[in-house]
């Protein structure tokens, strides 16, 4: 038996009770599979919760009031040791998908289907799930919803796919020696990140220094708000470039977990990033400094890496300065609870 085999099996246990489960039977779920002592984060606004109970009755409860006959569409599942840490995590990435019945965080529904990006970290420790991660692309829910709060973005959002080979659902173990590669390729990348960062620089790297680390046909899937580019150069154009240019104070906080397995990858922070809009990051007036939390996916082929898929809560960074854009719509749609002056 594989080393993460038991860990594998328990969550992929938890996420098919927790999809069979109806809204009222969520709490029931949690108490299987959570430990007692457990620790949830997520994006803003819910962020850090403190119980099992709250996790069921704050976030589970109402996302599957709201989309219903809910689905857990997985592109990338995979286990592994925490570099930074030790500790068991398992990651998964895909695509909660059902139909949108009734309102979410004031975002009117459409009873329409809809596909909410989510990365799930999840720890395992003594039988138990101890610890979880779970980012969501809320922003790309809006636009599914018709109220898409931002200027136009550099790139293209839609339903992304998984990887292009269909590899990423590793049941199995993979080699072990597989997963080193594509660390130390990740590793590799990062560091040459963060040397552009010390070093002041606001332009981005060249497609030399790109080269370096990734396949010439790369594909990033950001974040709704700045979407998805292909191939270095348009990587450069429409996602480096104005981050680079448009950020500045950029500092590396580091990460919580960051693990591999066979040819994927990922990591989070909390935050990984602090920086400042000096001005037309995601076509806003400048800011004061805030946090970004990341969630980084990779896919290697051969010796670089080909496939990012990155979610970023930019409703956190944008609510560190100021603007709360899900009061803003629900503001601006005349919700019945929205303030008015």
């Amino acid at each position: 038996m594989g080393h993460y085999q038991a860990a594998k099996k328990l969550v992929l246990e938890y996420f098919d009770a927790l999809e069979r489960a109806s809204a009222d039977e969520v709490g029931g779920v949690l108490a299987q599979y959570l430990s007692p002592e457990y620790f949830w984060k997520s994006v803003y606004p819910f962020r850090d919760l403190a119980s099992v109970q709250e996790v069921g009755s704050v976030f589970w409860q109402p996302l599957k009031t709201a989309i219903t006959s809910m689905q857990r569409r997985q592109d990338i599942f995979i286990a592994g040791s925490n570099e930074l840490g030790g500790e068991t995590w398992i990651m998964s990435m895909g695509h909660f998908m059902g139909l949108f019945d009734a309102d979410f965080l004031r975002i009117r529904h459409t009873r329409k289907m809809v596909s909410l990006r989510y990365a799930e970290f999840n720890c395992v420790e003594n039988g138990k799930i101890s610890k979880t991660g779970l980012f969501l692309d809320l922003i790309g829910l809006m636009s599914q919803a018709g109220c898409y709060p931002l200027p136009p973005m550099t790139g293209q959002y839609f339903v992304y796919p998984g990887p292009r080979m269909h590899d990423g659902l590793l049941l199995e173990d993979a080699p072990e020696e597989e997963g080193v590669k594509t660390l130390a390729a990740v590793n590799f990348m990062v560091n040459d990140l963060d040397r552009l960062n010390k070093s002041g620089s606001l332009e981005p790297p060249t497609f030399d220094d790109l080269e370096r680390s990734w396949n010439r046909d790369m594909i990033w899937y950001g974040p709704c708000g700045v979407g998805a580019t292909y191939t270095i150069p348009r990587y450069v154009e429409q996602h480096t470039g104005p981050f680079r240019r448009h950020l500045t104070d950029k500092t590396f906080n580091g990460h919580v977990v960051r693990f591999a397995e066979g040819n994927f990858a990922c990591f989070f922070g909390w935050p990984n990033l602090t920086n400042r809009n000096s001005g037309g990051y995601l076509g806003l007036p400048a800011g004061n400094c805030a946090d970004m939390q990341v969630v980084d996916v990779y896919c290697r082929r051969g010796d670089k890496l080909s496939e990012n898929w990155v979610l970023i809560d930019l409703p956190w960074w944008l609510k560190q300065q100021g603007l709360d854009i899900f009061q803003r719509t629900a503001e601006i749609l005349n919700f019945p609870d929205a303030p008015s002056n």
